[in-house]
């Protein structure tokens, strides 16, 4: 179980270290919160991983502590946030006064 811990944290280092080599601009907060979060993901389930397939399938063990790391690792990603791109509103500008009483469009003819 010890080797298999020091895989898994290994694992987590390097899917955390990896993620932030290929798209530095996605995780504006400090480069050390990737990083936990994926050691520390690829620590629960690697260990969690091992007791349910009782020890006996280390390689599937390490494979869904690296899989469950990447997913984590990827919920703190914020590509809106990026360098180089523009803020993505979702609702359109409205004009000066348009909600004024009165200045609402009918969809319908009354």
């Amino acid at each position: 179980m010890l080797v298999e811990t020091v895989a898994f944290a290994l694992v987590g280092l390097i899917v955390g270290a990896a993620a932030l080599a290929s798209l530095p601009a996605y995780f504006p907060a400090g480069r050390a919160l990737p990083l936990g979060t994926a050691l520390g993901s690829a620590l629960l389930a690697g260990v969690v991983a091992h007791f349910a397939l009782d020890g006996r399938y280390p390689a599937a063990s390490i494979a869904i502590s690296a899989v469950a790391s990447a997913l984590l690792t990827s919920v703190l990603a914020r590509p809106d946030l990026a360098a180089g791109r523009a803020p993505a509103h979702r609702h359109r500008q409205h004009r000066a006064g348009a909600h004024r009483a009165g200045a609402h469009r009918r969809h319908r003819p009354a």
